[in-house]
């Protein structure tokens, strides 16, 4: 979440928090047309609905929501779409995987793999 108020929310209410939500690309950014099509009606539900794929850190942003809608937001996440939930932390952007092995006859070694675990240790 990178939190975002307005230093003047009764002149701008409809930006007194306009926070953004980062959400981990699938490994080598293998995505169905059902989990684009659940995340779209998510952030439909709880937030803008405005997105943006792939900003710099790889991820699929969200733009926009209030904060009375993030723990909602996160339980939907976790529990409907069954993402997980935390990040790679302020020491590590978010790692992105080549397509490797599923596309490439040279792959030297397994990328997604390699991407999974600098994700999660």
């Amino acid at each position: 979440i990178i939190g975002r108020y307005c230093d003047q929310p009764k002149m701008f209410p409809g930006v007194a928090h306009f926070h953004t939500v980062r959400v981990n690309q699938p490994s080598g950014k293998y995505y169905t047309s059902k989990f684009l099509l659940e995340l779209c009606e998510l952030w439909e539900k709880h937030g803008s609905g405005l997105t943006n794929m792939h900003g710099s850190t790889g991820d699929i942003v969200f733009l926009g929501t209030t904060t009375d809608h993030l723990e909602p937001l996160f339980y939907d996440l976790t529990h409907e779409l069954n993402q997980d939930l935390g990040g790679s932390g302020s020491n590590l952007r978010t790692p992105s995987a080549c397509l490797g092995k599923s596309r490439c006859q040279f792959a030297c070694y397994d990328s997604q793999e390699a991407c999974f675990q600098m994700t999660n240790e």
